[in-house]
């Protein structure tokens, strides 16, 4: 299909070709539906621009255009998608040179917002709020990802085979593809395969919870799920319990958050949480880590100032 690319066919009808000759198959379908949202915003925002035309003047108003309706952030990932495509039209000899140098990524101001984790005292109150019944339930799951920090996606598909109860660990090796039709798939990255310890408390509930389901069934994904059913139930959750409103993944932040203040170094932290790396870890919480610099500053200049 790329092979039939010229300098004068339309850049959007490229971008589309590329991404079927280069993405499909090798990305998961979250990823690549992402990859077809900015082809559908090429094909809106430069209808009639060719490969040819495509210089830095050319791709900065594509990329202002863009912008002018969305976050920065999220214009920075536009680009980054974009960019690909277009080296790849640079190597064939379609676009003279690269029209992405030095590309000004702008977008409107962030919207306010949410709070994105609880404190502990927040977190206790969200706890002790739980109707944690006989029957597993959304309830149950929250407790388990608040205490353990794993995904959504990692929650949903834990089986009772997935607890070790003797050397009290829960392992992670697959994830729930709940925005599809169901059934496993494999964890976001490698790194995302991992154990991870649990508290005694913890091994006493479930390990009474799951004594009667099949071992390699999920134990929450009985039926059709959606991340925002659970969403919808945790907020009405933090309401009820008079604390700010998070979302699931909010109780993921929300372990992280307080391993970190706890003082578990970050290392420890990015493998409970199964981060690709340390860097992933710091970026995420960057603020919190900031914050814990602050208090060692105090900690060392008080050292200090006791030594006369």
């Amino acid at each position: 299909m790329l092979a039939d690319t010229t300098k004068d066919s339309l850049f959007y009808l490229y971008y589309k070709q590329w991404i079927a000759v280069y993405k499909e198959g090798a990305i998961r379908a979250v990823t690549m539906n992402k990859y077809k949202l900015t082809q559908s915003w090429l094909e809106r925002l430069a209808p009639e621009l060719k490969v040819c035309e495509i210089n830095r003047v050319a791709y900065q108003k594509l990329l202002n255009d863009y912008a002018a309706e969305h976050e920065r952030q999220t214009t920075m990932d536009f680009h980054h998608q974009l960019k690909g495509a277009i080296l790849d039209a640079v190597d064939e000899g379609l676009v003279e040179r690269d029209p992405t140098r030095k590309a000004i990524i702008k977008g409107k101001a962030p919207r306010q917002k949410k709070p994105k984790y609880l404190n502990q005292f927040e977190l206790h109150k969200l706890l002790t709020s739980l109707q944690l019944g006989t029957a597993l339930s959304w309830d149950w799951a929250i407790l388990l990802i608040a205490k353990t920090g794993i995904r959504f996606s990692e929650a949903m598909a834990v089986t009772p085979n997935d607890f070790d109860f003797p050397r009290q660990t829960l392992s992670i090796d697959k994830t729930w593809n709940y925005k599809e039709q169901g059934g496993f798939t494999p964890t976001k990255n490698r790194s995302s395969v991992r154990k991870i310890q649990i508290d005694w408390q913890l091994i006493i509930q479930f390990s009474e919870l799951i004594k009667n389901m099949p071992a390699d069934k999920p134990i929450f994904a009985t039926k059709r799920i959606f991340n925002s059913t659970a969403n919808h139930y945790l907020a009405r959750r933090c309401t009820q319990a008079g604390i700010p409103v998070i979302t699931i993944h909010g109780l993921r932040h929300t372990h992280a958050s307080l391993l970190l203040f706890a003082g578990v170094s970050i290392a420890s932290v990015a493998r409970r949480l199964g981060h690709a790396s340390m860097t992933t870890t710091q970026k995420t919480y960057l603020h919190i880590i900031q914050e814990l610099e602050n208090q060692d500053v105090d900690l060392v200049m008080r050292s200090l100032s006791g030594l006369m």
